[in-house]
This record gives C-alpha cells, structure tokens and sequence, in this order.
C-alpha cells in the first residue's frame, strides 16, 4: 500500500468516524462543501441550535472542519488539524463584558477537557461584535454577537473533539451540557450583522 493510499485510508477511517456521531437533539448537523486547497484531505460540518425551517438559526451557528496533510505541515504539528467556528448572539449588555472572549476561549478547552480529546498547537481569537441599527435597521435596535475561531491538532479520538465543538456552540446559544429540551425563554436579538 502507498503513503498516499495509507492518508487516504486513514482519512476516511476518521472521516466515517464523524459521519457516525450522534448530537442532542436541539443541534442539528449536516455535511457542507470543505474548503478547497487548505489540504488533500478534509471534511467539514455545519451544526445550527435549534434552527428554522429555513435553516437558519436564531441562537447560534457553528462550522467543523477536519484535514489531513500526510506532510505534516510545521505550524498543525502533525498529519491532522481541526478548524472550529461558532457564533452566537447576545444581549448587548453581555457583549461588552471586558472578559467574555477569555470566557469564550476557556469554554472551547473545558470542552476538549471534558472529553478527554487531547490537543496541541491550539491558536484561536475570540471576537466581540457590537452594533446598532441605523435607517432601515434602526428598528432592530442594538446587538452583541461573540465569534470564537480556533484551530488545534488533534490527538486521539476524533469524535471526542467533535463533541467538544458541538457543546461549545450549545453553551454559547445558551444551552450548557444537560439542558437538551429545556426551553429557552424568549428569541435572541438579531445581532445587526
């Protein structure tokens, strides 16, 4: 069998693996297009709290991304990284909290801690987004929304590390570990952008 044949292989293997994973009811998840050129290998998720039927969804929004590169790029330290989105909207008082993107960032790793999904190589920012409406948006008033992207190498279980993202987009729409069908009360604010 070839290396490439071997990545291959292994890709799918870990790729299957996601496929399987199984999500509290109230997040739904769907395969979406990987980026293109980032590696040879990638497969990436698109998870939506409680969306509408259009597909939309009013609490928050989160993308999963896994690749693969036999020649172990120097900055993933290894054959594999994940690339991790979430978003979320908030109440305007909550978005100017001075310590809401470390919060965000120590959510992220108590939920790959929680898992026992080993990691290295994490980098990541954690954006604080505040607006106001103006003209024909002046209705909508102000809004907060928080974005966390990170990346980080994976080290064991793949599942596990999917888990931890799932539960970090939950937690940011409100939801911590053990609400599932738990209503929420009232409709998040539109975050004007």
């Amino acid at each position: 069998m070839s290396a490439g044949g071997g990545a291959a292989d292994a890709f799918a293997a870990a790729a299957e693996q996601l496929r399987a994973a199984t999500f509290r009811s109230d997040f739904v998840v769907r395969e979406i297009p990987s980026p293109a050129g980032v590696a040879p290998f990638s497969l990436a998720l698109a998870g939506d709290v409680r969306p509408t039927e259009h597909g939309d969804s009013p609490y928050g929004t989160g993308r999963f991304i896994l690749l693969h590169d036999p020649t172990e790029p120097d900055a993933w330290g290894g054959a594999w990284r994940v690339i991790a989105f979430a978003q979320a909207p908030l109440e305007p008082e909550i978005g100017t909290d001075p310590l809401l993107a470390d919060v965000t960032w120590s959510w992220l790793t108590d939920a790959l801690d929680s898992r026992g999904a080993a990691y290295h190589s994490a980098s990541g920012t954690a954006t604080k987004i505040l607006s106001k409406g103006f003209g024909a948006l002046a209705d909508e008033g102000d809004g907060a929304q928080i974005e966390l992207r990170a990346s980080w190498t994976p080290d064991g279980p793949f599942d596990a590390h999917l888990d931890a993202w799932a539960e970090l987009v939950c937690m940011l729409a409100g939801l911590p570990p053990g609400s599932e069908g738990i209503a929420v009360l009232g409709e998040r604010r539109n975050a004007n952008g």
